[in-house]
């Protein structure tokens, strides 16, 4: 049952009351609960729902400029005047937008399938990503997809229908981490059908080259979207807490295996990880890119809160 709403940082949050029976702090636990839909609407009714303004462009005000039309983009918008013209199809674009255009990436690479202590990283992204598609559709958002490894797995182009969520959760369900990651690639492939000016969120675990990451990401900032990367780890590859001799098994090589002794790799793991962040986060702050990173043990809600707190600062 929803409360009633009151201002906070901009942005107007609905808190649910919470349910005991439901452990919406606990990932691991949430996972058991149920359905991906039932889990992702227990996730935003349960602890956020928020109101924002787009920083994009709409169809309100004044218009701007035309744009090639896209499959997904409402036929109202096409200018058919230009369209007698050309013979090609134009979107006309207006400012003062009220709706968000967004896409999800998700990393189901091998890396993903990683989980030792509490759910595996692709069950904590795909989670994620069902509770942000429903939270984005909540607030008559247009909500597209787009999972991969080495290629696009799945995809389907941004919508406000309800039924997209359903259309989310089915595909998500679909998905199952094994190749290797190509997130440069992906973006190659899929840029330049995505219309200029949306939102883009990136759910991964970043294991790729920063070099190659940072310039998937400076392609897509470059193309003028709003980007939000959120950096999704497992605890134990933060702090590597692994004692006796180790096997490791590549989780996106098939066969590729190596035992290891953690005292004398401790050190070296770590001081590697943490500057891979730190450049990572060097690159992102440059590109003018949100990057949250979260553990798997991490609730939910930080991340939702976060995004809603991102898009008050930009009313």
């Amino acid at each position: 049952m929803v409360g009633s709403a009151h201002p906070t940082s901009g942005v107007e949050y609905s808190m649910a009351k919470r349910n005991d029976s439901v452990p919406i702090d606990d990932p691991t636990a949430l996972a058991k609960f149920g359905r991906l839909e039932v889990v992702a609407k227990l996730l935003v009714e349960g602890c956020i729902i928020g109101q924002h303004k787009s920083p994009f462009k709409g169809a309100s005000v004044e218009f701007v400029e035309h744009r090639k039309y896209y499959p997904g983009d409402e036929i109202r918008h096409i200018d058919w005047r230009a369209y007698g013209k050309t013979g090609r199809y134009y979107i006309k674009e207006f400012e003062d937008e009220t709706n968000l255009r967004c896409y999800l990436f998700v990393d189901c690479s091998g890396s993903m399938a990683y989980g030792e202590s509490t759910l595996s990283k692709f069950d904590y992204a795909r989670q994620l990503t069902a509770a942000l598609g429903y939270l984005l559709l909540a607030q008559q958002d247009g909500v597209g997809l787009v999972a991969f490894d080495t290629k696009v797995r799945e995809r389907f182009e941004p919508g406000t229908n309800p039924q997209k969520f359903q259309q989310l959760t089915t595909a998500l369900e679909r998905c199952k981490p094994g190749a290797e990651t190509s997130l440069g690639e992906v973006i190659s492939q899929t840029l330049p059908t995505i219309p200029r000016r949306s939102l883009i969120f990136i759910i991964s675990d970043c294991f790729d080259k920063v070099e190659a990451l940072t310039a998937a990401l400076n392609r897509m900032r470059h193309a003028r979207h709003e980007v939000i990367l959120l950096q999704v780890v497992a605890p134990e590859e933060e702090t590597f807490p692994f004692r006796s001799p180790t096997q490791f098994r590549s989780l996106e090589r098939s066969g590729h295996r190596v035992l290891v002794d953690p005292h004398r790799l401790r050190k070296i793991y770590v001081e590697q990880y943490q500057e891979f962040c730190a450049e990572l986060q060097k690159q992102c702050t440059g590109l003018g890119i949100d990057r949250l990173k979260m553990t798997t043990a991490d609730p939910y809600q930080k991340v939702l809160g976060a995004f809603l707190d991102s898009r008050s600062r930009l009313r």
